[in-house]
């Protein structure tokens, strides 16, 4: 009989980090290798914002080292608040936004909140990390495969078989691991298939939320645009938890500085998990972060070069795919050649 519980004898680790760090030791031993893996940057070539960089340095200096509120210092859930309202026009109160150390710690607290044993949880492969939270919290998996044919983002006629009795959707755009989006039109037939789905539930049964990972959103390219529910359907807003942060459009994964947008009763829950889990973003951090956020000249200033550069080395990527695709059919070709010849001297 094992000594451990039964989750941490069925727990499996993250895959995605243990290939990254498994690169990462052959990258230390002298091997040649680009690791696209886990969604970080090389610091020296993509440092956080100098601005924010500063704001932290100088954070420590002034001592700022105490235990931060539970729901995330005022002044950054006010900058988060403003931030999103001038960037996305969404407006929330100071009671709908938590802040936490990245996503991860939200993801999880959002799974906490509303989930419970045997509750099904819809999500959509590839995706990320929906599967363990599941796990983790002894929900019941619904996995819809997406396809190749919509860029491997769920759609809502593939979502609408799965709905009824759910309480939990994930969705997630910039999609972690395709880079791929909703289209205003498929998440829009998507919001509209929640909300008939919650009218259908009486007023005392557990309604069906939606857990929205946007922590990619700023980063799009060409004419792709980013959508959100509740910018498409308002009513979304009462079903609609957001996970947001610095990590990636700030190129700051290691600063940990993430929030949670949504209802206050959700977020008041999210809140009193992480009160035991301790999974606070650093003050100094929360505090720089809020200066940095309300610096919208540095904020721009950043993200011109930042996604420049990003799109410089995602065309290089593309184009060496294309090359090598093409070398395979010029190969392919030669040995159907090679057998034409065999078959007919």
């Amino acid at each position: 009989m094992s000594q451990l519980s039964i989750l941490a004898d069925s727990l499996i680790g993250s895959e995605i980090v243990k290939l990254g760090n498994e690169i990462n030791e052959r990258i230390a031993k002298g091997e040649k290798i680009y690791n696209y893996t886990i969604g970080d940057f090389d610091p020296k070539i993509f440092p956080i914002p100098q601005a924010l960089e500063e704001a932290i340095i100088d954070a420590y200096k002034n001592h700022q080292t105490n235990y931060p509120p539970g729901d995330g210092v005022k002044d950054l859930r006010e900058a988060v608040l403003d931030f999103i309202n001038d960037y996305e026009g969404l407006n929330y109160a100071l009671e709908e936004v938590q802040i936490a150390s990245g996503g991860r710690p939200l993801i999880y607290t959002v799974f906490r909140t509303i989930v419970d044993e045997e509750d099904k949880v819809v999500y959509a492969s590839p995706s990320w990390n929906n599967n363990h939270y599941t796990h983790l919290n002894w929900g019941a998996h619904c996995n819809v495969e997406a396809q190749a044919a919509n860029l491997f983002m769920p759609t809502a006629a593939e979502l609408a078989p799965h709905l009824s009795g759910a309480v939990l959707l994930c969705l997630c755009s910039p999609q972690n691991p395709t880079g791929t989006t909703f289209s205003k039109e498929e998440l829009g037939k998507i919001c509209d298939l929640v909300i008939q789905e919650n009218h259908k539930r009486a007023d005392d049964e557990k309604k069906l939320y939606v857990m929205y990972d946007q922590m990619y959103w700023m980063l799009t390219y060409g004419d792709t645009q980013h959508y959100n529910p509740v910018s498409l359907r308002p009513e979304m807003k009462d079903y609609t938890i957001f996970v947001d942060g610095i990590s990636k459009v700030f190129a700051a994964t290691g600063v940990r500085v993430g929030w949670a947008l949504g209802p206050a009763k959700i977020i008041a829950k999210m809140k009193a998990f992480l009160s035991h889990i301790g999974a606070w973003a650093p003050l100094a951090e929360q505090k720089a972060t809020a200066k940095f956020l309300q610096n919208r000249e540095a904020v721009n200033q950043y993200l011109i070069p930042f996604k420049e550069g990003l799109h410089e080395r995602l065309q290089l990527l593309y184009d060496g795919f294309i090359r090598l695709k093409q070398k395979d059919i010029l190969w392919m070709l030669l040995l159907h050649k090679q057998h034409c010849i065999l078959l007919f001297p």
